[in-house]
């Protein structure tokens, strides 16, 4: 998003409709005869049942700090996705009111504090029942617009020039590549069709539906710009709310990660049913099928990559092998990773227990808690509060490699 030449190319005459029909978005779900069935709902079954273990074995403050580090992560992706390469440390440095002194990059630090911000609220359970509705949906992008820039919320092309209203459905006709989504006035009751049929759905069809609900909505391209970045909060909030995610993975890093194959299959699920065998409504439903593989399969993936990060003994190896090197560089004072320690085995630590698990006074507690929370390694909601361990993008290439690459990470 932002004043430049955008990958939409917007008619002048706003509000037309010509009267498309719901039915040319058809199928909005695969068949319940389709041959790719059994596989999709083995994938279904094997994704909730990873996404529950990976919950389940994770301590309740290692859950919340490693959902704080996925929101940067998250949102680290999807923008990446869509060519804003914002580094992980400027991210935080965002959400702590640090923004760079060069225009474009402070820029792209507001749209990422933007995003986390709507994925903090999705969290917080602030989208609960309304993933997948037409007022989610523009909520959606209410949220994440009315908190950027105004640079930011200006689409060119030339001869025209038009302002993204936040949660406002586009009223310009558009191009986006070689597609060409509906006229703007239809698209209120093609999102009709869209909440009527996804919203309606059992756990396992919900999950299923996923990749659909994904694509349909950039289908229709409901907003003048910041589509990309909806579909893939809407698909977080789906799946969070289907599955019990707890927001401790996060599709977008396996979407930003095989982008070329991502961008494939939409454009693939764009075209006609290409046979009689093809389904029966108007685009492609083997297309539909081999997204949601896909889709399926990466979701897999991001839980199993989390799995192996977040497995105890080699988690505490990394991370006691950077404090001892931190501490031997005089970064951290002696014994700082017997906090770290106890941190990760029991998510919460009162500050009246440093001094006798540390075996020291009082003042020697305090100051490697001080340190510690200087690191950005311990938080606390304050000077009393129990102590609560951090996972911060600054530490993330040796604490959770792997999770950014490499020149992110560093």
């Amino acid at each position: 998003m932002g004043t430049r030449k955008s990958d939409n190319q917007p008619a002048f005459l706003p509000d037309i409709d010509r009267g498309e029909q719901p039915r040319l978005m058809e199928p909005l779900l695969l068949s319940g005869d389709s041959w790719h069935r059994p596989e999709l709902s083995d994938l279904a079954f094997d994704l909730a049942a990873k996404c529950a273990a990976l919950r389940s074995s994770l301590p309740t403050g290692i859950r919340t700090a490693l959902g704080n580090l996925v929101r940067v992560m998250n949102c680290y992706y999807s923008n990446l996705i869509e060519g804003h390469n914002t580094h992980p440390v400027d991210i935080e440095k965002a959400l702590l009111g640090d923004y760079s002194n060069d225009r474009n990059k402070r820029n792209l630090q507001l749209e990422a504090k933007a995003h986390i911000s709507v994925q903090q609220w999705i969290d917080e359970g602030g989208l609960v029942g309304q993933a997948l509705t037409g007022t989610g949906i523009r909520e959606i992008h209410k949220r994440f617009c009315q908190n950027l820039p105004e640079e930011l919320l200006w689409v060119e092309d030339p001869g025209f020039r038009a302002r993204v209203e936040p949660g406002e459905l586009r009223r310009y006709d558009v191009q986006v590549g070689g597609h060409v989504p509906i006229s703007a006035g239809s698209v209120p009751r093609f999102i009709a069709r869209f909440e009527e049929t996804y919203g309606r759905l059992g756990k396992v069809e919900t999950v299923i539906a996923a990749a659909a609900a994904h694509h349909r909505l950039l289908w229709i391209h409901p907003f003048l710009d910041g589509n990309g970045r909806v579909a893939r909060l809407m698909s977080y909030a789906q799946l969070w709310e289907v599955l019990e995610t707890g927001g401790v993975w996060s599709i977008a890093r396996g979407l930003a990660r095989n982008e070329t194959e991502y961008k494939q299959h939409l454009m693939s699920c764009d075209e006609p049913r290409q046979s009689d065998l093809d389904g029966r409504g108007n685009q492609s439903e083997e297309a539909l099928a081999e997204f949601t593989r896909f889709f399926l399969r990466m979701c897999i993936d991001q839980v199993e990559f989390m799995e192996q990060l977040m497995q105890p003994s080699r988690l505490r190896e990394r991370i006691l092998r950077w404090a001892a090197e931190e501490i031997e560089r005089n970064r951290l004072p002696t014994k700082s990773g017997v906090i770290l320690e106890a941190l990760l085995y029991r998510g919460e630590l009162p500050r009246g227990e440093v001094p006798h698990i540390l075996g020291v006074g009082e003042r020697q507690g305090n100051r490697v808690v001080a340190a510690l929370i200087q690191q950005g390694v311990v938080t606390s909601s304050s000077t009393r509060a129990p102590l609560h361990l951090s996972f911060p993008a600054a530490v993330s290439g040796r604490w959770m490699p792997g999770l950014f690459p490499d020149a992110a990470a560093s």
